[in-house]
């Protein structure tokens, strides 16, 4: 049986969790909301709100769970997203050094972006 071997992202992942992001191509472009999750692996974000798609759930009463029609977010390719800075305008991710640490910055007007639901 052949052993199978994930793939390692093509390029850099620049998109961090609860980071804002805009879509930019698909059916729901112009939407903002925030990353809920990143698969590197497949190059794709979970973003709150976008690309919503209907599940159908079975009936669990051991779970206590209903039946019926619920709507979830699936993923979206991460080349259709783009970053917001603080002025809510589209931007690309850079990084750089200050002092000793690396910190991500906005390219559009430079401001550092503030890693958010970092514990310490």
């Amino acid at each position: 049986m052949p052993v199978r071997v994930q793939e390692k992202p093509k390029f850099k992942i620049k998109i961090k969790r609860n980071d804002q992001v805009v879509v930019i191509a698909g059916k729901d472009a112009g939407k903002k909301g925030r990353v809920l999750r990143v698969l590197a692996d497949k190059n794709r974000v979970l973003v709150e709100g976008v690309m919503m798609m209907k599940k159908h759930i079975k009936p669990n009463p051991q779970r206590n769970i209903k039946g019926g029609i619920a709507e979830q977010e699936a993923t979206i390719h991460l080349s259709n997203v783009m970053l917001l800075d603080s002025d809510g305008n589209k931007t690309r991710a850079g990084v750089r050094m200050e002092g000793d640490k690396k910190i991500r910055f906005a390219k559009s007007n430079d401001a550092a972006i503030p890693e958010k639901g970092k514990k310490k």
